[in-house]
């Protein structure tokens, strides 16, 4: 049964928080919704800053197990960071489902084009139990970096990950590509975000900023098991 679809026909204030619950919204505008599709951009604020950037239904949508899909271009260049993930904050605890984090300037997660730019090619999914030890002590219960053997900015792919009591599996493009078996009972609510750092690095000059270089996200659906 369909219980999510964001189709960007708009953004939804009243679906989309932009920013993350710890953070607040830096008021540089560095995303928009233009012909059916989500964009959000690498920008300097105000400050000359690179700035992450959430967008989150925390407070608005969650939910326990189903199957979660996002398709989606991926952004190029040093420093770059998106991600799709499902994540709860309940006290102390951080259960997280990371169905996709890319970062195309780490080693062994792009490639350099030939002008020198470097493009996406790997991804990675990690499940996090968040039982009050794993997160913070780095230790995820499943992770897998996936070769898709293709430039992931220069078109749309799924990412998604089946969500079951006690198994979570993850797929590229309707193919499988780690299995999971935990429990994890948590309601969920969904983030979509492009932050910067990581293995990617700090971006700088090289990094290019603006809509022609944005995390696009043409949907976001979810469907609970009968």
């Amino acid at each position: 049964m369909l219980t999510f679809a964001e189709e960007f026909d708009h953004f939804n204030s009243r679906r989309w928080n932009d920013h993350i619950w710890y953070e607040r919204s830096n008021p540089t505008k560095n995303y928009a919704v233009e012909n059916g599709v989500l964009k959000i951009w690498p920008q300097r604020d105000a400050a000359g800053q690179f700035f992450n950037r959430t967008l989150d239904t925390d407070g608005k949508y969650q939910q326990t197990y189903g199957y979660f899909e996002m398709e989606a271009k991926l952004p190029r260049g040093r420093g770059v960071w998106p991600a799709f993930w499902l994540f709860a904050h309940p006290g102390e605890r951080r259960p997280e489902i990371d169905i996709m984090e890319a970062y195309p300037a780490g080693e062994g997660w792009g490639f350099m084009d030939r002008s020198g730019m470097y493009r996406p090619n790997v991804y990675a999914a990690t499940v996090w139990p968040g039982d009050g030890r794993s997160n913070a002590e780095g230790k995820a219960a499943g992770f897998v970096m996936y070769e898709t053997h293709t430039d992931l900015s220069a078109g749309f792919h799924k990412y998604a990950v089946k969500w079951e009591p006690h198994r979570q599996t993850f797929y590229f493009d309707g193919k499988p590509t780690m299995t999971v078996h935990i429990s994890m009972a948590d309601p969920m609510y969904i983030i979509l975000d492009l932050w910067f750092g990581g293995a990617s690095g700090l971006p700088d000059d090289t990094t290019p900023q603006g809509k022609d270089n944005a995390f696009e996200v043409n949907y976001v659906r979810a469907w609970k098991f009968k």
